[in-house]
Parts: structure tokens; C-alpha cells; sequence
């Protein structure tokens, strides 16, 4: 299965934006691309400025989107995400694929996008890395940002976390970690990819899991590295242990510039693509990078609230707190109490987050006037608000230690409190009949 055919079944219901006028990669596609962010279409920019290759966006925008690549409606897509964590599958390994019709050593022929005004220059930034281990036991798929440095070096921000590791455990043994990145892949990949598995698991498995058993892998030539076979683009190429290069500013999640590092060279050796590919874009901080980044870590709150609670409804790491800040659930309580303990469960489960909301089930944990009512009707700071100080967070949160990350973190019970009347705290209805109600939604459709 490939990104091109999942953007088949997509147009059948159309929610793809075709870009017919010719636009740049230097500020023009990402300006398009956040004006229309909150639109949710998938843009395929047709015509781009001195490049002959089409570039599409947005395509993981939504979670009705990723509901529909991974064949589940929204109720069960956690539960979904779950067991391909737990329950893997290895894909096939083929000989040959699509990803390899074109051949050539030149990153300047790719319509790499420059994104913001400050940007260190342009970057990859849907890019899926595939690594081994020196000793070939453990594999690691992750997304990475990538800025362009020349016609055959990247320069990749590491995260300290797997493939931080893996590179980490090479450099010890004196070697470089060879690397497969690919670009324009199919939705599950990507879902994969930027999920919060053990160190040791194989992201490819889960993908695989995720397809119902229909992704294909092919080992690169001038590497030791896997790609999936239907892949638009895949660079392979070795994280050097030696050199480093000043990465960034870059325009993260919340929208704001993350610092300037050393980070590892990437050398490039080989570059295959489709013949007619296309180039998959990223906006950094738009709906799709935030839904990526946040929803698997929507799954790790969801399970671990479940387990302190009776029943959880929904979790929503929301717009406003970038995908990754801030989050609000749903749950049924049983004692006064739980909603306290589903917040610290909530922290633990998910380091990086800040402030929380606990609910009740009436509330639409994804429409902010609804939980803003809960706080302002169901909420007494002396009694339900909860401080932690001093603790790890992001260091993608501004006002946090940029280095460490310690912060402090507020988590607040807006649930209805069983000591007061519960007449008290429910909405008033009007009752009406079924005519007057279809009367009404007429009048709302004109």
C-alpha cells in the first residue's frame, strides 16, 4: 500500500485542493498551506517553481483522515493503535519496488520547502528513518527533521530517545549509522513512525500491523537499512559519528523557533525515487504535524487513565496547547477524588505535558467553549487544582529550562462534585417534539 493510493480513495471524496497556479518552495507553499491549514484538505501544489515534481501536503490533517488509513472509526482508533503496538507484524521483504525506477546523487533536484522566515534554510520534514543497531538486533523507525546543507549532506536533529541511541551506539564503536529516510509513504508509516513503542521494537512491524499485513520492504544498496517499496523518495545515506553542524532555528510545534544545536551530518549516498514521484511536505506546527506528534500520546493518557478510573471517554491534546500541552478527558467517575487521580495519571503517562483538564462525560472534550463552562460551573481552585513544581516537561514549552526542560505543571478537576446537589451543576433543556426539531434544523440549513 502506498501514499499515492491511499490519495486515491481520498479523492472519491474530495477532499483534496488541487494548486494550479505556480508557487515557490522558498515561503510560498508553506504560507498556502498554513492560510488553509484549519481547512483540512490535502494540497497537491501542481505546479511548482523550477521543479517539474508535484508537491502534496496536509494529507494526515485530519483524524477523520487517519481513522480512514488505518480502516477504523474514530471509537476504536486507540484500541486499534494499541494492539499494533503490542502485537507487531514482520512485512514481506521484496526485491525490487517503485521506490526504485529513478536513480540519481543530488539533493538540489528535490523541491525541499524553506518554511519561516528565520529558518536556519529549507527542510525535510515528513522524512521516516530507518536504523539498525551495529549488532543488527535492534531496528528503529522514526520521523526526524532534516535541513539541507548542500547537494549531499543533511544535517538531522536527534531527539535523545531511540535513534539518538542506536547512533550513540555506533559512534562508541567508532562507526557511522546507516540510515534509510523516506518521504511520501502511506498515512499508517507515518502513524508508526511517531509512535511511543519500547526501544527495540520495529516501527515497520506496527505499520505493517496497521495495513492489515500490506506493506512491502526493500534493503537499500549503498546501506544497511529497510524502505517501504512503494515509497515516493528514499535518501540512503550514514549519520556520521564525527561530524556536527549548527541545526536550526526551526519552527517546531507550537510555532515558535527551537534553539540552535550541534547536531550530526548526514551523507548522502544514493538518491531513488518513482519516476513521476511526489514530493511530501510537512507544514511545522500546522494540523498535521500537531495530530502526528500528539495522538499517540492521546493513546498512552487514554490507557492510563483507564486503569484509575471506571470509565475514560475521550482525550483531546488540544489546538491551543499545540498538540502537545495541554489535554483534556472525559471520564465517569465513581468517588470524589478520581478525578485528581486520572490527572496524575495523565502526567505520568505523558511526560511533556503541562496543564490538564478532567471532565465529565457531558463535555465535548474538542469544543473549548464546553470545557471552559465545566471550569467556570464545576471548579474551585482551593479544592481542585492540582500543582506540580519542579518537574521534567518540553523543552519545546518557551517559558520551560530550554536544556532540561523543568517545569511546573497545573492540572485541574472540573467534574461535578458528589458532596453538592447534582441538579446543581446540569445544563437546562427545553423539551420539544419532533416537528418543531425538524422545523429548526430546516431554518439552520438555509
Amino acid at each position: 500500500m502506498s501514499l499515492r493510493e491511499f490519495l486515491k480513495q481520498v479523492k472519491t471524496k474530495k477532499e483534496i485542493l488541487h494548486v494550479k497556479d505556480e508557487v515557490s518552495t522558498r515561503f510560498e507553499i508553506p504560507f498556502i498551506m498554513k492560510s488553509l491549514d484549519t481547512q483540512g484538505a490535502i494540497l497537491v501544489f501542481e505546479n511548482v517553481k523550477n521543479y517539474e515534481i508535484k508537491v502534496v501536503a496536509n494529507v494526515c490533517g485530519t483524524r477523520k483522515r487517519i481513522c480512514a488509513a488505518v480502516n477504523v472509526d474514530h471509537d476504536r482508533l486507540y484500541r486499534r493503535l494499541i494492539d499494533a503496538w503490542r502485537s507487531p507484524q514482520k512485512p514481506e521483504i521484496v526485491e525490487d519496488g517503485a521506490v526504485k525506477e529513478i536513480v540519481e546523487n543530488d539533493l538540489s533536484r528535490i523541491p525541499v520547502l524553506r518554511h519561516f522566515e528565520r529558518d536556519a534554510g529549507p527542510y525535510i520534514t515528513s522524512a521516516v528513518v530507518h536504523a539498525k543497531s551495529i549488532d543488527g538486533k535492534v531496528e528503529n523507525v522514526s520521523v526526524h527533521r532534516l535541513q539541507v546543507l548542500d547537494k549531499k549532506h543533511l544535517a538531522i536533529r536527534l531527539v535523545p530517545r531511540h535513534l539518538f541511541k542506536l547512533w550513540q551506539m555506533a559512534k562508541e564503536a567508532g562507526k557511522d549509522l546507516e540510515v534509510a529516510i523516506s518521504v511520501g509513504v502511506h498515512p499508517a508509516v507515518m502513524l508508526a513512525a511517531s509512535s511511543p513503542v519500547p526501544f527495540g521494537v520495529n516501527e515497520f512491524e506496527v505499520a505493517n500491523a496497521l495495513m492489515d499485513n500490506n506493506l512491502r520492504l526493500v534493503k537499500c544498496e549503498k546501506v544497511d537499512a529497510y524502505a517501504p517499496a512503494e515509497a515516493e523518495l528514499v535518501l540512503e545515506g550514514k549519520i556520521s559519528a564525527t561530524k556536527e553542524v549548527a541545526e536550526g532555528p526551526f519552527v517546531d510545534v507550537t510555532g515558535t523557533y527551537d534553539i540552535e544545536r550541534k547536531q550530526p551530518v548526514v551523507e548522502v549516498m544514493k538518491v531513488m525515487h518513482r519516476k513521476d514521484y511526489v514530493y511530501q511536505a510537512l507544514l511545522p506546527s500546522g494540523a498535521e504535524h500537531r495530530l502526528l506528534m500528539g495522538l499517540p500520546h492521546e493513546v498512552l493518557i487514554w490507557d492510563a487513565v483507564s486503569k484509575v478510573v471506571p470509565k475514560i471517554y475521550a482525550v483531546n491534546l488540544s489546538v491551543g496547547g499545540s498538540g502537545w500541552l495541554h489535554a483534556i478527558i472525559s471520564i465517569e467517575k465513581q468517588l470524589d477524588g478520581d478525578g485528581k487521580n486520572a490527572l496524575l495519571a495523565a502526567f505520568a503517562a505523558h511526560p511533556s505535558l503541562k496543564h490538564a483538564v478532567v471532565v465529565d462525560s457531558d463535555i465535548d472534550v474538542f469544543n473549548v467553549s464546553d470545557v471552559e463552562w465545566a471550569i467556570a460551573t464545576r471548579f474551585q481552585a482551593r479544592e481542585d487544582l492540582l500543582v506540580i513544581k519542579n518537574v521534567r516537561g518540553s523543552t519545546l514549552d518557551s517559558s520551560a529550562d530550554q536544556e532540561t526542560g523543568l517545569t511546573s505543571k497545573m492540572g485541574v478537576d472540573a467534574t461535578r462534585p458528589f458532596a453538592k446537589p447534582k441538579e446543581k451543576f446540569e445544563r437546562a433543556k427545553i423539551p420539544i417534539s419532533r416537528r418543531v426539531d425538524a422545523f429548526v434544523h430546516k431554518l439552520s440549513g438555509l
